[in-house]
């Protein structure tokens, strides 16, 4: 048999409906009084029907003409029904019974910012701040602060919250709030001297612990961050974020072990993510542990399988094996998502190259020469590509476009040198390098690692020699 279980309170709203009903219609009823009629309200408002919770507040009101609990009742209904002026005048009326109310000024607030007058409603919550204490006075700094975000005063939401945890340093609601709004404006010496002295009072407060870490985060003092983390983490071993911005402050630190120990706790402890695992992935590649690395990224890409940023990635740690043909595979399928990324397009070349297919690599240098038409490094790969080609002819067309486009960089020059050597005009060569040493001598390296039999010729070392003397 299914339990038919007795419910007090539907059987008590029940009855009361019922005598309303009686009430509404005229009839003989039994007596009710104020508090049956919120109950009767909050019942019709429960199930959003607004018109009648509206009428039963109205025949409250007709009983109980100087029930300023009722007149905000009202007031809340028609709010709810975006009857903003008509809300307000009865809320001027139930101030006149009982200013104390702490909903008449959270409801005044309201219709002041559903009718975009911000100021209004900043005016009234400042002057009500002085008429309240302990939680209610909490309650309406809260209200303030939203106030404050509704029209982007933020710096002022920060004060709203310092005041909060000045009264109440375990207000949780504040606690988690001042993180957010410390990183967004900036104020992180302030949220230092409010958490320090938040954690002199309760030591034990994790969230203190996690704010002070963040504020150090935020000022770039990582070592501090960690050690502040490491007490949030003390207290609760299960706090995930705490050890998601722990990692992050020991990439910072380059100390990649203990934030891959860190960021693999975030996975143990809450819904996996790809940010978490490209995290895990990073310090294995900067540890040089490219496979691992290979590892993490996939992770990362199964689950966000639209960011070619990932499999981009996963292309340079085959490139850091010189595994190019693996690279050129992952580098195809990172272009096919993301096409307009020079970068994509730069690194093909580059493993196009080592297979010695120069054809290929020229087109991909192209591509990127066509994207960033302003950018050096575009030209410089394609003009290099010609070079090792062994095509001076084209190369030599292409670093005067370069020069046209790009301007008269000092690299250029230098690599307009090498292809008049190479060219067998040695006298166009040697101008060039004079040109370009006289700009910039430390790019000499790049002329010498595109040919390093240059530093063969004599003629070549003397106009160096001459340079470095200088």
């Amino acid at each position: 048999m299914k339990e038919n279980p007795y419910h007090p309170e539907q059987e008590e709203i029940k009855e009361l409906l019922k005598q309303y009903g009686a009430l509404r219609n005229g009839r003989k009823h039994s007596f009710l009084d104020e508090e049956c009629f919120e109950k009767i309200i909050d019942h019709y408002d429960g199930k959003e029907e607004f018109n009648q919770a509206l009428e039963a507040a109205e025949l409250g009101i007709e009983q109980y003409p100087y029930s300023s609990v009722l007149l905000i009742r009202k007031a809340d209904l028609l709010i709810a029904t975006r009857k903003y002026f008509d809300a307000l005048q009865i809320l001027e009326r139930a101030s006149l019974l009982d200013s104390t109310d702490i909903n008449l000024y959270i409801l005044k607030t309201d219709a002041y910012l559903a009718l975009d007058q911000q100021e209004k409603a900043v005016v009234l919550l400042q002057e009500a701040l002085g008429l309240f204490e302990g939680q209610e006075r909490i309650e309406l700094l809260f209200e303030l602060a939203d106030v404050y975000d509704d029209y982007e005063e933020f710096d002022k939401i920060f004060d709203c919250l310092r005041w909060i945890l000045e009264q109440d340093y375990e207000n949780e609601e504040a606690l988690y709030k001042i993180c957010f709004w410390t990183d967004f404006t900036g104020r992180n010496e302030e949220s230092i001297r409010l958490h320090q002295y938040i954690i002199e009072e309760n030591p034990y407060s994790e969230l203190a612990w996690f704010n002070l870490a963040a504020a150090y985060q935020g000022l770039k003092l990582y070592e501090k961050a960690v050690d502040a983390y490491k007490y949030a983490v003390a207290i609760d071993e299960k706090f995930d974020y705490a050890y998601r911005n722990m990692g992050d402050a020991f990439i910072r630190l380059r100390k990649y072990r203990e934030a891959i120990e860190s960021l693999e706790r975030v996975l143990e402890l809450s819904k996996p993510e790809d940010v978490i695992f490209e995290a895990i992935g990073h310090c294995y590649d900067k540890q040089r542990n490219f496979a691992q690395a290979r590892f993490y990224y996939r992770k990362a890409s199964h689950l966000n399988q639209g960011d070619s940023k990932l499999i981009y990635k996963i292309a340079c740690t085959y490139l850091n094996e010189a595994q190019w043909a693996y690279a050129v595979k992952q580098l195809d399928a990172a272009i096919r998502l993301q096409g307009k990324h020079s970068e994509y397009y730069l690194a093909l070349g580059e493993c196009r190259i080592q297979l010695g297919e120069y054809k290929e690599a020229i087109q991909s240098f192209a591509t990127v020469v066509r994207l960033r038409q302003k950018n050096i490094s575009g030209w410089e790969a394609l003009v290099r590509c010609y070079y090792l080609a062994g095509m001076y002819k084209e190369g030599l067309e292409q670093v005067q476009q370069a020069m046209r486009i790009a301007g008269n960089k000092p690299l250029l020059t230098f690599y307009m040198s090498a292809i008049y050597f190479a060219m067998g005009k040695p006298k166009e060569g040697l101008l060039h390098l004079d040109k370009a040493l006289s700009k910039s001598p430390k790019l000499l390296k790049k002329m010498i690692a595109l040919n390093p039999s240059l530093l063969q010729s004599a003629s070549i070392v003397d106009v160096i020699a001459r340079y470095r003397k200088r």
